[in-house]
């Protein structure tokens, strides 16, 4: 069975989208292809008449400083982020995140864009990016525009981004100031299997004991990845006491909404466990803030 017709290797952004927009068929990017080769082989994909390819692309596969922000191109292989000292030093959270993403093997292939495009609620990259204050950069016809990342979703597995007009070039995220930390944790199957039951992504500004500012982030906690911004509004502004994380995970348990999975965990189980993942993952950032 042929899973896809054409295979275009694009050579710049304007290239990528020609290509995208004129093939005679279904088209779909390929990055580290992790996700849609391992759906097309096994049929949860219907076959595809064009592959573009945009590993070749050079805006799409860098990592660097531009200004006061820190750039991740979406084509940038996850292991390469996981080792890479601006990560290291301004984005631990998002560092943990893709350590995690399946196995060694998976990561020397598959890409943050890939992660966040494949719409998943509990994509760790994703998930890390919310928490980290990222922006994407999406192209189309009209030129490059940056975008929140809450838009760029749907539905589970639902990309909100034109797949025949727009392309995910890369990520911005703020670097890190004095005074600030951020950490991710996870509680998954086995290595080998990789799915997470339960993630949660956490950035803190601190000004001694005081919460000066907070962003959260956990999955599944919906049919789309999002803040939890009522557990934000729990936190800013306190001492970080027991007290205030005491009302941080009554806030999570009453604002979110786990759901059971058969291959994954019961939504009782999730909310169990979401009570010492949030503190722990709060912890990790609130300690990382002194240094």
């Amino acid at each position: 069975m042929t899973l896809w017709k054409t295979y275009h290797l694009a050579q710049s952004i304007p290239d990528a989208l020609q290509a995208l927009e004129s093939a005679p068929g279904t088209a779909r990017i390929l990055g580290g292809g992790t996700d849609l080769l391992l759906d097309l082989q096994q049929g949860r994909h219907a076959p595809v008449d064009t592959l573009v390819d945009v590993t070749a692309v050079p805006e799409m596969t860098i990592l660097e400083i531009r200004g006061e922000e820190l750039y991740v191109g979406a084509a940038y292989p996850l292991n390469q982020i996981v080792a890479h000292p601006f990560i290291t030093e301004h984005a631990a959270a998002l560092q943990e995140a893709c350590g995690l993403v399946g196995g060694p093997q998976v990561r020397n292939s598959a890409t943050l864009g890939g992660n966040v495009a494949h719409a998943l609620p509990a994509a760790d990259g994703t998930i890390a990016l919310f928490a980290c204050g990222a922006e994407a950069e999406v192209a189309s016809a009209q030129g490059c525009a940056r975008r929140p990342m809450t838009e760029l979703f749907l539905g589970p597995g639902r990309s909100a981004l034109d797949p025949r007009r727009e392309l995910l070039v890369g990520f911005y995220l703020p670097l890190r100031q004095p005074g600030t930390g951020s950490a991710f944790r996870r509680v998954m199957r086995p290595q080998g299997v990789a799915l997470p039951i339960l993630n949660i992504a956490a950035w803190v500004k601190r000004a001694g004991d005081q919460i000066v500012d907070v962003r959260l982030a956990a999955g599944p906690s919906g049919p789309v990845p999002q803040r939890l911004t009522a557990v934000e509004a729990t936190l800013q502004g306190q001492n970080y006491t027991p007290l205030a994380l005491a009302g941080a995970v009554q806030a999570l348990l009453e604002s979110v909404h786990f759901r059971s999975s058969p291959q994954r965990a019961s939504a009782e189980y999730r909310y169990q466990l979401s009570r010492s993942l949030l503190v722990d993952t709060l912890d990790a950032a609130w300690q990382r803030a002194a240094l």
